[in-house]
């Protein structure tokens, strides 16, 4: 069914009349927020597909806001706010909501208001919210739907069924990105059981995975979101348990046959691997690449682990860890690190330290420590920006959580977890400019330091053949790994320096990471002159931690080398490396299996994440002057696939203009 022909708006009177109620300034504003949800859950109407098995569908796409007119400018005077100030990029404690159900966490919520314990208008917000999605679910007339959602899912149908309902609610509560977790762990032991007892085989299973996979693409369109696509409906599959196993099962691979099979952008799918890992599973996973989803992605749990570790997290739940909307690295469950809080330009700070300082540096190790210097003075600009954050309440979020009943406490308020991240904008665009400079002025002493700022101060507009040499010639990482690695070990030692020892006001600490996230379009556009490394301002900076758009004629295996860093463990909030692979790699099973054995070098040689887009450069370019022709057409944007027909041109014109290697 097209969800968008369900639309269900309010009319004006009636809008205007749940506006006045849920925005009552004589109640608190999370007794607000589950009011809210109370009453958008009793006007949906409740659709039933005849052969439908995952229910729910959202048939709103406007709902009045909890606050009055005036009232969140006012209240958030003076604060940070962080995107839209909402509880987002977390992820729920599936296993235990599945396994326990509301009723467990409504009881502990009376007996605290009763004890006096925490806050009590966030623990009455917290009953009214389960008993909302309680009456929502009952209102689908499924018995055993009803009994799971109260007491824990027995079966792996319930338990698919009482997961879309309490993942459809969240949506509804107005918190957004709400991540899928560790899928095939905390599912795997309902579909064993009923495996085992003769209730479930494995065809059948398949056949569930698939509606529910084809339930995340159902109200997609009204998902926060900076496109659409952008929505975090990110799922996890393998990695180890709790004491350092791998367990890796045979949900692992239906999920993969279920997402091969609907060939639709949700869930994303993420995989956790090792230096274990067989290559059987990366032959799987690249049929899923080979159809032009843009996933899966890899996240190297030999590189992972260690580094949560040393940034604080309990060993336990460090091997416990997902991923938030895009790719960094969260707990489920007990974590509200707010992952994407800022960024610094690693591109711009670099120009910043040449232009400023080269002229007064004797040797590339004075620049050096000028440009650690100016990513020390630009961390502490920008901590000092992230003080007094305001969030808005999130009741029903809290119930899914470890903790947040239990303590009283909503989870805006934080967590076990509670650490910011910081995105790392065109590092190779910046090892790249000192790479040039080291090069000309330092080594081969071509030019004077004098000489080389001049030309760069004038966009080398009196002399094309060395801007010619810095775009086309100079290092560049990924080519010339032996003169730019050393560079990029020092530009990431830097960064994670600069943020070292910085606690946030929650008590967390800061995670540098390898991720741009959306800056590597906004922060391209701060760009107003050449660069060092020949970048114009009209470019784009390479997104994530993968090769500068400059780069067209480094092969792949010298790619992943120079992006399998050493010092990785001390940039961890996540990033991954991007690589475009020509759709004509994947035309027969060599150049399957030798992307497999590419992902698989990956992962030894010691990097941390990789995401692999299949696409050809010349679709793209028709796609974009025949959009009609092509709303299949699916590519990796950041962190997150979409239908490139719909993406805004900025994002276009960056994937095209992405190497794409025709062999591996």
């Amino acid at each position: 069914m097209d969800s968008k022909s369900i639309r269900n708006e309010l009319t004006t009177e009636r809008f205007n009349e749940l506006s006045k109620l849920i925005q009552d300034p004589t109640k608190s504003l999370v007794s607000r927020a589950a009011l809210r949800l109370k009453l958008l859950l009793e006007e949906e109407k409740i659709i039933k597909v005849p052969g439908e098995v995952i229910p729910g569908y959202r048939t709103f796409t406007k709902f009045p806001d909890i606050y009055a007119p005036g009232e969140k400018e006012r209240l958030q005077k003076g604060h940070y706010i962080h995107e839209q100030g909402r509880v987002c990029n977390i992820s729920s404690d599936w296993e235990g909501s599945l396994k326990n159900g509301l009723l467990y966490k409504r009881q502990i919520a009376e007996e605290n208001l009763k004890r006096k314990i925490g806050d009590s208008d966030f623990l009455q917000a917290a009953i009214v919210s389960i008993d909302a999605v309680l009456e929502y679910a009952d209102r689908y007339e499924n018995k055993d739907l009803s009994r799971a959602i109260r007491s824990g899912a027995k079966h792996f149908k319930e338990a698919l069924q009482m997961f879309r309902i309490l993942h459809l609610a969240l949506w509804a509560s107005n918190v957004y990105h709400n991540t899928i977790g560790r899928f095939d762990q905390y599912m795997y032991p309902y579909y064993e059981a009923d495996l085992k007892a003769g209730l479930l085989t494995k065809e059948e299973a398949l056949t569930l995975l698939e509606e529910f996979f084809m339930s995340f693409n159902r109200d997609s369109d009204i998902y926060q979101g900076m496109q659409q696509g952008d929505n975090g409906q990110s799922l996890m599959l393998g990695g180890v348990d709790k004491d350092g196993k791998t367990v890796i099962n045979e949900l692992t691979y239906l999920a993969i046959d279920a997402s091969l099979h609907n060939k639709m952008i949700d869930p994303k799918i993420n995989l956790r691997v090792d230096k274990s890992t067989p290559l059987s599973l990366y032959e799987k996973c690249t049929l899923m690449t080979k159809q032009g989803l843009g996933f899966p992605q890899y996240s190297n749990d030999d590189v992972v682990i260690p580094a949560l570790k040393d940034f604080g997290y309990e060993e336990e739940d460090a091997r416990n860890y997902t991923v938030a909307a895009c790719w960094e690295f969260i707990i489920p469950g007990v974590g509200m690190d707010i992952p994407n809080i800022g960024a610094i330009c690693l591109a711009s700070a670099v120009d910043k330290a040449i232009k400023k300082d080269l002229a007064a540096c004797n040797s590339f190790n004075d620049l050096k420590t000028k440009v650690a210097d100016e990513l020390k003075e630009e961390a502490d600009a920008l901590e000092k920006s992230l003080r007094n954050l305001w969030m808005e309440p999130a009741p029903y979020q809290s119930v899914l959580m470890q903790g947040c009943i239990e303590k009283g406490q909503d989870i805006s308020k934080g967590a076990k977890y509670n650490n910011y991240g910081i995105h790392g904008t065109g590092i190779s665009d910046a090892v790249d400019q000192l790479a040039a400079v080291n090069k000309l002025v330092f080594e081969d002493k071509a030019l004077t330091a004098e000489q080389f700022l001049k030309k760069l101060e004038g966009s080398f507009e009196d002399d094309p053949t060395l801007l010619f040499y810095l775009r086309t010639k100079a290092p560049k990482m990924g080519r010339d790994n032996k003169e730019t690695n050393p560079i990029a070990e020092f530009l990431i030692d830097a960064f994670a320096d600069s943020w070292k020892g910085k606690k946030n006001e929650r008590g967390g600490i800061f995670r540098p990471g390898t991720g741009s996230a959306m800056y590597y379009i906004w922060h391209a556009r701060e760009i107003k002159s050449v660069l060092a490394d020949g970048h114009k301002p009209t470019e784009t900076l390479a997104a994530n931690f993968s090769p500068s758009l400059l780069l067209s004629d480094a092969g792949l295996l010298s790619v992943i080398s120079a992006f399998s860093c050493p010092n990785l463990k001390r940039v961890c909030n996540g990033g991954p490396l991007t690589i475009e692979l020509h759709d004509t790699v994947f035309r027969n099973k060599d150049g399957i299996d030798k992307v497999a054995q590419l992902v698989r070098s990956f992962v030894l040689m010691g990097g941390h994440q990789l995401q692999l887009n299949a696409i050809s450069r010349e679709t793209l370019l028709d796609a974009k002057k025949h959009p009609e022709k092509y709303g299949y057409l699916i590519v990796r944007v950041w962190g997150w696939s979409g239908h490139f027909v719909q993406l805004d041109k900025c994002y276009q014109d960056q994937i095209i203009a992405r190497t794409s290697y025709k062999s591996v």
